[in-house]
């Protein structure tokens, strides 16, 4: 068990909880997958936002299209991104609650499947290069969420002490409780408290601002000491 002299490490996923880009993959998938005459809505391909590209071809399509064309997909996807990827914004309060956390000595992990080059733009897009500990990316796993690679990861980054996870879909959620780490669920993903719940969440809060207010309940939901909020 970890000391309770040890700082709290607090596991922030990106795609959707710090930065607002859940409908913008959604859109990009449905693209990649409708060029290759894959009609899939929308509304189902969010359901999946939050999985790592590794597995969501097989997830929305089945494992003969993953087989077949999975590669060429992930390639379309990442181009139709790439023509959005601008456009995205930081979640309101994101740089603010980083900034409070490293104040407060709370060592920060960004836990990310995106590609080495999205999440270096996301952690310059949140101004937060000299705030966090460090990242993880695609090329650290082999496989990404549900599985849990990226959570142990970042705790292996982290260096240990008592974690929690900060998390927007109910994949964040299970990939923690696989690596043995609770999760502080945020609404920003578009996916509902009693689904966050129902994955496994100790907590939910509707957005990054309230639980920059609220920043005891890292604390909490790890079990070990945490910041105190305003």
């Amino acid at each position: 068990m970890p000391g309770n002299d040890e700082p709290l490490v607090a596991i922030l996923d990106v795609d959707g909880t710090l930065v607002d880009t859940n409908y913008h993959h959604a859109i990009a998938w449905y693209r990649a997958l409708r060029d290759h005459g894959h009609a899939v809505q929308v509304w189902k391909i969010h359901r999946h936002i939050g999985m790592g590209g590794d597995q969501i071809v097989a997830a929305l399509v089945g494992d003969s299209a993953e087989q077949a064309e999975g590669d060429e997909i992930r390639e379309a996807h990442d181009e139709a991104y790439g023509d959005l990827i601008a456009e995205v914004e930081p979640m309101a309060g994101a740089h603010d609650l980083i900034e409070d956390l490293d104040e407060e000595g709370t060592k920060l992990i960004l836990a990310s499947s995106a590609k080495q080059e999205e999440i270096e733009h996301y952690v310059d897009l949140l101004g937060a290069r000299d705030l966090v500990s460090a990242w993880t990316s695609s090329d650290d796993v082999e496989q990404t969420k549900p599985e849990p690679d990226l959570v142990r990861v970042a705790l292996e980054k982290a260096g240990g002490g008592p974690a929690v996870m900060v998390g927007d879909s109910t994949w964040d959620v299970k990939a923690a409780s696989a690596a043995g780490v609770s999760t502080l669920g945020v609404l920003t993903g578009g996916f509902s408290e009693e689904e966050l719940r129902e994955a496994g969440a100790a907590e939910v809060v509707p957005s990054i601002a309230e639980l920059r207010d609220r920043r005891e309940m890292l604390g909490a939901v790890s079990g070990g000491p945490g910041p105190k909020g305003d």
